[in-house]
């Protein structure tokens, strides 16, 4: 007999695994950094386009993580790595996770170059782009116009033409590749130098075969985002929905399919224990938090109103998230002068008064973890997404 998950069941597991329900415990130094490096395993990464956001992410999955450990485990203790992840973003991963993700990001299918003939790289240039990223940044950590030097004089001029737009003008040929020397293992971002992004190599990080490595991901994010479809892990890597459903169809016994709310959904084998138990809680998730953008269905998280408040374009992660129950309730924004933290709440529906007073130590904490003081005012939040 098929089992039933309710979304109510499946989202209080989420927050569960995701450290949300039950922040992860306090540790002192060094152990926090290991602590930090298992509740990004935990999320499948955190998003660090913005790194603030990435490390408000891990510190609220802590129960008194600091900024300031955050970016200990990632540039002393060496726990976390800043590079290319799902989606091609910039992602906070586990460093001893690297070869399963490399493994697996480097197995993807490829999507169609944007850029012209003559202007894209051939599959050998690819190759030799990589294999010249990963020697200039071996015991290296190199600037964006340093590592483009290097790579010049280990291919030829052609890696050096500025064919490639960017943001103010034109990047050289090789950039096309960066995503891919991160997902094969040859990059990752160093420390900033002054204001300039740096890369370096990741030491010792030998990519897993891709198949294993790409059915340890499926059953990672059904543990993680469980109930899901081919369809929405389709959507959290970016890639053909109707790759994602091969893959699937390839897991055999790996994976088992339940029916969630009325459909076809799938966990991984043998992880079928859900607590039916109501959700209850108030919780703030800053931008790009993964909870937001990996949990489907997304009709269910951002219901009624929060579907157009909160999404910007149907996209999720522009905007922080003000979480009650199992649903979206609201939007907020911070807003730092010194050490006070001017953080604004604008909730969909008037909160209760243990909501209200729930929702202030959500603030405290946000406080807590970025080194300030915070401030809450509950009204509009006037800004627009990603602000």
């Amino acid at each position: 007999m098929t089992l039933s998950v309710s979304w109510t069941a499946a989202h209080a597991r989420r927050l569960t695994r995701q450290f949300l329900g039950s922040p992860a415990a306090g540790s002192a130094p060094p152990s926090i950094s290991a602590d930090l490096a298992r509740t990004a395993g935990a999320m499948l990464g955190a998003h660090a386009q913005v790194l603030s956001a990435a490390e408000l992410s891990l510190c609220l999955r802590h129960a008194g993580a600091t900024r300031a450990d955050v970016r200990a485990a990632l540039w002393e203790a060496g726990t976390l790595t800043k590079t290319y992840g799902p989606r091609g973003t910039v992602h906070l991963l586990p460093t001893a996770e690297l070869p399963l993700w490399t493994g697996a990001l480097s197995a993807l299918p490829m999507g169609r170059s944007p850029h012209p003939e003559g202007v894209r790289l051939t599959g050998k240039q690819t190759d030799e782009v990589v294999a010249a990223v990963a020697d200039a940044l071996d015991g290296a950590c190199l600037t964006a116009d340093e590592l483009t030097e290097a790579v010049v004089a280990r291919t030829g001029p052609w890696a050096g033409e500025l064919t490639v737009p960017a943001f103010q003008g034109r990047w050289p040929r090789w950039r096309q590749a960066l995503h891919t020397a991160a997902h094969r293992g040859a990059l990752c971002f160093g420390p900033n130098r002054g204001r300039k992004v740096t890369y370096t190599r990741p030491r010792g990080v030998v990519p897993e075969p891709g198949d294993a490595a790409l059915a340890e991901l499926v059953r990672r994010y059904l543990h993680a985002y469980g109930p899901a479809t081919p369809q929405s892990f389709a959507k959290w890597l970016a890639v053909s929905p109707s790759w994602a459903v091969s893959l699937f169809g390839s897991l055999g016994g790996r994976i088992e399919e339940v029916d969630f709310e009325g459909e076809r959904a799938w966990v991984a084998a043998g992880d079928t224990e859900f607590d039916g138990g109501a959700v209850d809680g108030v919780w703030l998730l800053p931008y790009f938090d993964a909870f937001g953008i990996a949990a489907y269905p997304r009709e269910r998280l951002f219901a009624g109103a929060a579907r157009e408040r909160a999404l910007a374009g149907g996209q999720a992660g522009n905007f922080p998230l003000l979480l009650v129950a199992d649903a979206v309730a609201g939007v907020w924004h911070q807003r730092r002068s010194g050490r006070r933290i001017a953080v604004t709440v604008e909730p969909l529906r008037p909160l209760s008064a243990g909501r209200s007073r729930e929702l202030e130590g959500r603030v405290r904490r946000v406080g807590e973890a970025l080194e300030g003081a915070a401030e809450l005012t509950v009204g509009e939040v006037t800004v627009g997404p990603h602000a």
